[in-house]
């Protein structure tokens, strides 16, 4: 019996803090489109989404962004999904029946979280936090720091394999972080 501790990657892009608020800023932007259009009551709500993009692409296009510009970046894409969380819940308290999609209802739930933890990393200034979103499309996905040379960290899940006489059992699948569960390891030491 051979046991294994091993990661399966996702293939997704490497999660930036900028790259997901812009990606977050125009989802509620299609969210503010999509409510607008079930009740078009006055003047669409101003988003300022030309604004914010020029913000976005000035920090993404550049090579080498000194962290002065990284943060002043993240700080307007925050107080752009800030204006649109208020646009929303403005639009949502003039509408009786609830528009959204069970998709873009979960979306927006996602992206409050990573809001409030995008927030929160901003404040202290750091990049770290628990149980962080690195993809709106995949909330589950969780960094897994492997140490490898081209990629020292990947998004997936941690899985635990034996194999018995050429057949391979997944033992055990987690989504955990190895920094905030290492339960993996201690089955496999366990189990030798």
């Amino acid at each position: 019996m051979i046991y294994d501790a091993t990661a399966c990657p996702q293939d997704i892009a490497y999660p930036t803090d900028i790259r997901l608020l812009a990606k977050s800023r125009e989802i509620t932007e299609a969210i503010i489109d999509e409510l607008h259009a079930a009740n078009p009551q006055g003047k669409k709500p101003r988003t300022y989404r030309q604004v914010a993009r020029k913000r976005y692409l000035k920090v993404a296009q550049n090579k080498n962004p000194s962290r002065k510009v990284i943060r002043k970046g993240i700080k307007f894409q925050l107080q752009h999904l800030k204006r649109n969380f208020k646009t929303i819940e403005k639009q949502l308290d003039s509408i009786t029946i609830f528009p959204l999609s069970h998709r873009m209802q979960q979306k927006h739930w996602i992206i409050q979280t990573l809001y409030a933890q995008q927030l929160a990393m901003f404040e202290a200034g750091s990049h770290q936090g628990e149980h962080r979103i690195v993809s709106i499309d995949q909330p589950h996905l969780r960094p897994i720091v492997r140490g490898k040379a081209r990629a020292k960290t990947e998004f997936g899940a941690k899985i635990h394999l034996s194999l018995v006489y050429g057949f391979s059992f997944l033992d055990t699948i987690s989504w955990d972080s190895f920094n905030e569960g290492s339960h993996l390891r201690d089955y496999v030491e366990n189990h030798k």
